[in-house]
């Protein structure tokens, strides 16, 4: 069987140099083709790696808090209703709250608050502006942060609110060239802390930092919660100023109004961002709504917050991003179909032309089936050089995809397969029919053809 399918290439190939440009125009409908599947895959596969990126990032279990203004639900009839739900009183988002989530409900793995700080670092006479980060010993492991010199946070840092920091690669690198910062100290605002450890460097983009709505943790500063919270200021906290400001407005002193009014606008939480992980990300829509109901009940019905479940965020673009794939992989196998109808178009011309030759091979003793797999091996021969020249342009295709858009493209072994097997079977589909016409042409019919 082998040797005969040898013999047929060899006609087939004898065949396809006589007829070089056509056989050539004929490929490029599969060589474009191939090479469309290719890119297209290849865009489709970077972008999926870039979603699985940004699961990474912002963690497949977590769910994230976050403070906002007050939202009020349906309208308000009456000017007292409406001076009466802004009078309300709310704790805003605190410490008290992440505890009661972690305490009373269910598959919550970890919490852990974020307290931004902006503010100024400065050691051996360089300065950089930056943020302070206010977090517990299991911000990191939820986040995926990894320690690669000193330690993590203690209970003891917590407790006694200890002046002691985790530094991001970024800042060892400005701050500290050259030698260990593990035991030394760095200064942000008006407070020196202590370097206990040391983060990994974290690779981000421009576009996940915008996309995501994350910063660039490398450049940035983490210490105990209570160490921001007794030693810069607790939001939450009520001050004499604070008091003061209320009772000029209540006794009504000039420019009393507008400064209560300011108050009632300033950020009154005490965390910048919560986040829970639970432990299987099954239930990360169902702890949503209970953390939702729960603060409600603590913050006196104010809805002055929100939660965000990134998986969701992130499967909507996944879903988005799949039919996004299949629309283009679908019109690029356009070019396949319009390759394999010009492959039977011209296998139908050339069993025409090459009558008389079928007439001599019949006479001289070959059947129908030796016929039939001579034109469906030329046919799946030309078929099989345009998917081969095919996948090494689809590839280029995709380097110069990723290089001049700034795309991330990747070709995978699956897809050269799955674009090379198409090729064939469209050979062997498209390439049948002309050679089955060939085979029933009767040899006295074949050898009188001029």
């Amino acid at each position: 069987m082998l040797h005969i399918f040898l013999y047929n290439l060899d006609i087939a190939i004898e065949a396809i140099k006589r007829n070089k440009l056509r056989s050539f125009l004929t490929s490029l409908g599969i060589i474009f083709g191939v090479a469309s599947v290719i890119a297209m895959l290849a865009i489709g596969t970077g972008a999926q790696q870039e979603i699985l990126a940004n699961m990474q990032l912002l963690g497949t279990n977590n769910v994230i808090i976050q403070p906002v203004i007050e939202q009020r639900e349906g309208e308000v009839e009456f000017e007292d209703d409406f001076n009466e739900q802004q009078r309300r009183f709310t704790p805003g988002l605190t410490l008290q709250d992440l505890q009661s989530i972690h305490s009373r409900i269910p598959n919550v793995k970890a919490v852990s608050p974020e307290i931004i700080y902006d503010t100024q670092f400065i050691r051996a006479g360089q300065m950089r502006s930056g943020k302070l980060v206010g977090v517990n010993d299991q911000y990191f492991s939820i986040n995926n942060f990894n320690i690669i010199s000193g330690s993590n946070f203690s209970m003891m840092h917590f407790r006694d609110a200890m002046p002691v920091a985790i530094i991001g690669y970024g800042v060892r690198t400005r701050f500290f060239p050259g030698e260990n910062p593990i035991g030394r100290r760095i200064k942000a605002g008006n407070v020196w802390f202590t370097v206990i450890g040391v983060l990994e460097e974290r690779q981000l983009t421009s576009s996940q930092i915008e996309n995501l709505g994350i910063r660039d943790y490398n450049m940035d500063v983490f210490v105990p919660a209570e160490s921001i919270l007794l030693r810069y200021r607790n939001r939450a906290a009520v001050t004499n100023r604070d008091i003061q400001a209320a009772r000029e407005a209540e006794s009504g002193m000039p420019g009393a109004s507008q400064e209560s009014s300011a108050d009632r606008g300033r950020n009154y939480n005490q965390l910048d961002r919560a986040i829970v992980q639970v432990d299987d990300n099954r239930y990360s829509i169902t702890i949503s709504e209970i953390i939702a109901r729960m603060l409600e009940r603590r913050h006196n019905q104010v809805i002055d917050f929100e939660i965000i479940v990134p998986e969701l965020l992130l499967q909507q673009e996944q879903r988005t991003n799949r039919i996004f794939n299949i629309v283009l992989a679908s019109i690029a196998s356009i070019s396949l179909l319009v390759g394999g109808i010009g492959i039977m178009n011209i296998m139908l011309a050339s069993v025409v032309e090459r009558y008389r030759e079928i007439g001599v091979r019949r006479a001289v003793g070959a059947k129908r089936q030796d016929i039939q797999l001579q034109f469906l091996t030329e046919a799946l021969t030309i078929s099989v050089t345009g998917g081969f020249v095919g996948v090494i342009l689809g590839i280029g295709f995709s380097y110069i995809i990723q290089v001049t858009a700034g795309i991330l493209s990747i070709v995978t072994l699956g897809s050269i397969v799955i674009s090379f097997g198409v090729a064939t079977a469209v050979g062997i589909v498209f390439g049948y029919f002309p050679a089955k016409r060939a085979a029933e042409q009767e040899p006295v019919t074949a050898l009188r053809h001029e």
